[in-house]
């Protein structure tokens, strides 16, 4: 990358507006799906696998779309995969048949995992190694936004004009994120990779470690996230609005947990990752105490949603660890964070399935959150015995 941009703030703006269309898509789409199910006279399940096929195109696309694209510039890549994102939701909104819209889903989360992971080393290379964090929170700022703001007006747009009109306007935002990133987006002369070179970095044992730790500690908030509305409903017995206000919480938290966190991150990355796992089993453990109380409840829910600011300080991990073949394991933290998404709720419907109710959803997340410690645990023990020999090897 060459010298980094004298006004950083231009390129934050454009990285982030496609953070929020993305957000907003990936979130949106759970609260449409009721007048997508009417659209093609579809029942539950099977309007669930839009979500499903989305996910997959996420885990998919996080590492076959950054190694394919590997010798391109990092200005072209994201330029890519906002086009395929913008096309892919474009298609969503007019899908003539449930199928269309399946694949077009399946298209718009491809490039979800590698936009992130590009766009978070191009925003680390715009500060100070110091400063790489903060700045990563700040350019994910979009996505925090999109969960405080943009789902709940994609939501409400999809009630007055259809579910169509939603996905057209995250292909609008798309298209918008495309201009700004031509205009703003730094002009590099390539990132002097390689495919070959990207898939070396797997050989890696600390990139594996900090994947398994986003892909298992962080499946402890989404085990609560997605059985939240329920437990709103059926153990608050809170109107249903009140479920909205809620998850509004939740994303404050989450944006207060990307403005405050990576400050820490910033002098101590580890250690930080360590704490937040450890605050996150806390609250989560806490939950079900919590649940009968609306404003206790969303107290809860809000320094739950600080916990997620793990993907930041996971994200300037892996920066450190990957040497020049960034773009890969960059991504392939959204991958590891979308596999979360998958395994916490599943977990927990174990739980309720055998009986425990709604409530052992808290402390499913918990014991998750602390597994997720081990793992942490096991890498910072392999980080300490590196320094050491290296100390070592100094000192003779």
């Amino acid at each position: 990358m060459n010298a980094a941009p004298s006004r950083p703030l231009p390129v934050l703006l454009a990285l982030a507006t496609g953070g929020f269309a993305i957000g907003t898509t990936e979130f949106a789409a759970m609260g449409l799906l009721p007048d997508i199910e009417r659209s093609f006279s579809l029942d539950a399940p099977a309007a669930g696998h839009l979500i499903s096929l989305y996910a997959l195109g996420v885990v998919v696309g996080a590492p076959v779309m950054t190694v394919l694209a590997a010798s391109l510039s990092r200005r072209a890549i994201l330029l890519v995969l906002m086009t395929l994102f913008t096309l892919g939701n474009g298609l969503s909104a007019v899908a003539p048949s449930d199928g269309w819209l399946l694949l077009a889903r399946f298209a718009a989360g491809l490039p979800h995992g590698a936009y992130f992971g590009v766009a978070s080393v191009v925003a680390a290379s715009l500060v100070p190694t110091d400063r790489r964090a903060r700045v990563v929170g700040q350019m994910m700022l979009g996505l925090t936004v999109a969960t405080v703001v943009g789902v709940p007006l994609a939501t409400r747009l999809g009630d007055l004009l259809g579910w169509r009109w939603s996905f057209g306007v995250v292909a609008l935002l798309g298209l918008l994120t495309l201009m700004l990133l031509l205009f703003w987006a730094p002009r590099d002369r390539g990132t002097a990779s390689s495919p070959l070179r990207e898939l070396a970095v797997l050989r890696r044992g600390q990139v594996w470690l900090t994947l398994a730790i986003g892909a298992i500690g962080f499946g402890g908030l989404f085990a609560v996230y997605t059985f939240l509305t329920s437990i709103i409903r059926e153990v608050t017995h809170a109107p249903p609005s009140v479920a909205a206000v809620v998850l509004g919480v939740f994303g404050l938290g989450f944006t207060a947990g990307a403005l405050v966190v990576p400050r820490f991150a910033d002098r101590a990355l580890m250690p930080t990752a360590g704490a937040l796992l450890l605050w996150s089993a806390f609250w989560l453990v806490l939950f079900p105490f919590t649940a009968h109380s609306v404003p206790l409840m969303a107290l809860d829910v809000f320094f739950i949603g600080c916990g997620t600011a793990i993907a930041v300080v996971l994200q300037t991990r892996l920066m450190d660890i990957s040497g020049d073949a960034q773009n890969l394991p960059a991504a392939l933290n959204h991958a590891a964070f979308n596999l979360a998404n998958a395994f916490g709720p599943w977990a927990a419907g174990l739980a309720i399935g055998a009986g425990y109710g709604l409530l052992s959803v808290g402390p499913v997340g918990c014991t998750l959150a602390l597994a997720g410690f081990v793992v942490w645990a096991v890498a910072y023990a392999g980080d300490r015995r590196r320094t050491g020999a290296t100390l070592e090897a100094t000192a003779t």
